[in-house]
């Protein structure tokens, strides 16, 4: 019997939308050490070749950067042209693009009689604006990016899609309504489209991260004048069982097995990383 490695990862070809983000960082870190070759693709050219020479450098991997806007199709596939002419075939595909903004934010977790006189503040102050960019950008930006980066996989029969959704998708935090109803689609799309592709050798599966602090949901869950977390920040800790944020390399081995060969009788579902939060009543 053969050890269990990820030896079957190398030189395997790997996508990853949202590459250059503080997540995406840590899966290309992960990748890089078993010998995949990673585009990252990002919709700014030069974060996205600057963090990928930096990678490159420090893991003595193949990693490049290509532009393209995870919303716009065309751009994906003119994306997918060059890493086809650079790196070969793809075999992988991480989408990681994603986010909130405060633009599809409420600014009171819940109402009470007071917010009737100042609804701007509450749910029916929203913008649609916001909203559905932020619905767009999670969603939209895990569907198009499959449609387009998984044709190679089609063609050789074999590949791995790991799509990243959020503890969001099952208990659906206050306050940000657009990131939760978008990763709770992630969740039903990744297993819609684990079994339209589960014949053609083609696994689907999704990691659902707890609480990581990240650009984009640092000014809910830290107070910028102390350092500290703000009070939102200390009741997700309170809430969680091991007592703090998950770090971004704790998503490694979990984005490593469900992309290798290990894992090949698994397609359709979302793996939990977050500290015990979804086992934790809260008593």
């Amino acid at each position: 019997m053969k050890p269990i490695s990820f030896s079957d990862l190398e030189n395997k070809v790997c996508v990853i939308t949202g590459g250059a983000g503080v997540i995406g960082v840590e899966m290309v870190k992960a990748m890089a050490s078993v010998g995949v070759k990673i585009a990252i693709v990002d919709i700014n050219k030069d974060v996205a070749m600057k963090v990928a020479a930096e990678l490159s450098k420090e893991s003595g991997s193949i990693v490049i950067g290509v532009e393209a806007n995870v919303l716009d199709k065309s751009s994906l596939e003119n994306a997918k042209t060059i890493i086809n002419e650079q790196l070969g075939d793809i075999d992988m595909l991480i989408n990681g693009a994603g986010g909130n903004h405060p633009t599809a934010t409420t600014k009171v977790e819940q109402m009470d009689e007071s917010s009737i006189d100042n609804l701007e503040d509450t749910f029916y102050g929203l913008e649609m604006d916001g909203f559905d960019k932020v619905f767009a950008l999670n969603f939209k930006g895990t569907l198009l990016p499959t449609m387009v980066f998984t044709k190679d996989m089609l063609k050789n029969k074999k590949g791995a899609v790991l799509n990243i959704s959020s503890m969001n998708s099952y208990k659906p935090l206050t306050k940000i309504p657009a990131y939760s109803a978008a990763k709770a689609s992630v969740n039903n799309f990744t297993e819609w489209i684990a079994v339209h592709l589960a014949k053609v050798g083609i696994r689907v599966n999704a990691i659902a991260p707890g609480f990581f602090i990240t650009n984009q949901n640092r000014f809910l869950v830290m107070d910028e004048k102390t350092g500290n977390f703000s009070p939102r920040g200390q009741k997700i800790v309170d809430n969680t069982p091991m007592g703090k944020f998950g770090e971004p390399e704790d998503l490694q081995g979990t984005t490593l097995f469900l992309l290798s060969d290990i894992s090949s009788f698994i397609t359709g579902i979302v793996i939990p990383v977050d500290g015990g939060y979804s086992a934790f009543g809260g008593v």
